[in-house]
């Protein structure tokens, strides 16, 4: 019961539906408790003593009670199902918002398929336990309780045959949960892998079919599909063993009861209606038992549910705002690395090695390296997307750390290698990091990013619907409606993460002749394989294996003979030969 403590908060809020579905379940187990005795009483007093004038009366009455009860049902399901849901809703809401702050890290680790099956089938087989299981486990102890207590009342012999088989069905519970718990344990992660194999197939199907790899996908899904199955014929094969051996215990105490029983009613220690009421009750007595193996399976479920979905809740947020936060909502951008490592991993190597500058606000700083040399790595601490190691990283003079999260990253704008573009409008991805934006505002943008030609000749322009990732654009479309987001923004530091790798060479002299303006007033960092995109930085660092080998202008690395010039010199040949065939 440790997860449905843990979980607590989320249902007990809504625990009057829970207890008025109880209340209702009191009314149905009394009035099933009843019908034995109602039978009883037509055998014995109506029907064997001739009093058939009151045989109307007893059908009225039978049929009164059933009124009474399907009305007791459907209020025991609707809140039943009310106390479930309102449940879940609140805890699918807490694992969404927790999703959205568990930091970069969390993710370098999880599977979107693993994740989608936690928010939608563990919370729905934690939610079927809510509305159906939790009450039916009072209403087999009520129906146990009162069912022993007109047996009693009717025969305490044959009330002690009866539970004598009670501490045997007890023990074939008591293993089939040791079981099948950890068999649905098994069945909820298998399902997560198959969910994460579709995920990746269907995400990546264009690099599926360009390489052929039809086959290898289906391979691949048949085996994890092949694992679901073989873990769920395991579960099936615990039940199949353990539901036939309580079902055979009941029959025998069934046998045991009508033979002795009968020899009752034979000495007129028992009268007939009495057995037969006695043989109704000990079903309503065998049957919640052998029923409490469902129960029990849904316990189990719920559990593993309950288990996986605490993984989230309790996943360390190793980025959060801090309790003392400084009071500002505007940067300059003065941004300062002192002395900055950044290890991912206990046993991984440094991605960034006492990594130490500073620029002004409104200077650019180009970054150029190899890669896997940590130019993103840099980046993705200053937006506290990751906690450095060691060392500082200061803005405006102050720790990032200060700040609260909004703030810092309001204050940036982020334009990533690999642009990512919602189902959406191409208005609403622009103005997404600044939804107040005026329309004027947005083309403005688009047109700084050199997209708002391509924008204007799509069928509704601006409110054209977006397929998922941004389908139907090319990636140098998509990387000019992501620019125009970061500017949209109008944020005080701007980060160019190789931002027009995608571009032809003539838009990407559009774009950076557009972002020189952009970019007055604002601290850059312009991440790039391509010289021609920052050499006109006021600095440029040159990373390897996470350190700064060089630094300075463009003009001041061309003249070493460094990785930049190396690189410098490969690029302009390479132009240069371009522009020799052309004129040929």
């Amino acid at each position: 019961m440790e997860t449905f403590k843990k979980l607590k908060s989320f249902y007990w809020p809504y625990k009057r539906y829970f207890l008025w579905s109880l209340f209702f379940v009191l009314f149905i187990t009394t009035i099933t408790v009843v019908y034995p005795i109602v039978l009883q009483l037509t055998i014995d007093e109506v029907v064997l003593k001739g009093q058939y004038q009151y045989i109307p009366w007893i059908v009225g009455g039978f049929l009164s009670l059933m009124v009474v009860k399907g009305g007791s049902a459907f209020f025991h399901q609707y809140l039943g199902d009310m106390f479930g849901i309102q449940s879940v809703y609140r805890l699918r809401n807490a694992l969404y918002e927790k999703l959205q702050r568990l930091p970069f890290m969390y993710y370098d680790n999880a599977k979107t398929g693993d994740l989608m099956s936690r928010l939608t089938a563990d919370v729905e087989g934690f939610r079927f336990f809510l509305s159906f299981g939790f009450s039916e486990l009072v209403r087999f102890l009520l129906l146990v309780c009162g069912t022993l207590t007109v047996m009693f009342i009717y025969s305490v012999p044959l009330t002690l045959v009866t539970i004598a088989a009670l501490p045997f069905l007890a023990v074939a519970v008591y293993h089939f949960d040791k079981r099948v718990h950890p068999a649905f344990r098994n069945i909820r992660e298998s399902f997560g892998k198959l969910n994460t194999n579709v995920q990746e197939n269907i995400s990546g199907i264009q690099t599926v079919k360009a390489l052929s790899r039809e086959d290898f996908e289906i391979g691949k899904f048949n085996q994890a599909n092949g694992d679901y199955k073989a873990k769920s014929l395991t579960t099936s094969f615990v039940w199949a063993k353990f539901f036939p051996l309580m079902e055979l215990i009941g029959n025998i105490c069934v046998v045991a009861l009508l033979a002795y029983g009968s020899v009752l009613v034979i000495r007129d220690n028992l009268k007939p209606g009495e057995l037969v009421a006695f043989f109704s009750l000990v079903w309503y007595l065998m049957m919640p038992i052998m029923h409490l193996g469902f129960v029990i399976n849904l316990f189990s479920q719920s559990k593993a549910s309950g288990e996986r979905l605490l993984e989230i809740l309790e996943a360390d947020e190793s980025i959060r705002d801090m309790e003392r936060l400084a009071p500002v909502t505007q940067l300059n951008g003065n941004v300062t690395f002192n002395h900055v490592s950044l290890r991912y991993k206990d046993e991984d190597e440094l991605a960034l090695n006492k990594i130490s500058f500073e620029v002004s606000s409104g200077k650019t700083i180009g970054l150029i390296g190899a890669t896997g040399s940590g130019k993103t790595s840099l980046t993705q601490l200053l937006t506290r997307f990751y906690t450095p190691t060691s060392g500082q990283i200061l803005i405006d003079g102050r720790e990032i750390k200060d700040y609260s999260l909004k703030t810092l990253r309001s204050n940036i704008g982020v334009v990533l290698q690999e642009s990512f573009l919602f189902s959406s409008t191409i208005k609403a991805n622009i103005c997404y990091g600044r939804p107040d934006a005026s329309m004027e505002t947005i083309i403005e943008a688009a047109k700084r990013a050199q997209a708002h030609d391509f924008i204007m000749e799509l069928p509704n322009d601006y409110d054209t619907m977006l397929g998922e990732r941004g389908l139907g654009l090319s990636g140098g479309q998509k990387q000019r409606i992501a620019i125009a987001r970061a500017i949209c923004m109008d944020p005080s530091i701007l980060i160019l993460d190789d931002s027009t790798s995608a571009v032809d060479m003539t838009t990407e002299f559009n774009i950076q002749k557009a972002l020189k303006e952009v970019m007055k007033g604002r601290t850059t960092f312009i991440i790039a394989h391509r010289i021609s995109s920052l050499k006109h930085a006021d600095e440029i660092l040159v990373l390897e294996n996470g350190l700064i080998m060089e630094r300075g202008k463009h003009d001041e690395l061309i003249r070493n003979d460094g990785y930049y010039k190396r690189i410098y010199d490969i690029q302009y040949k390479d132009q240069k030969a371009v522009l020799q065939s052309t004129v040929g």
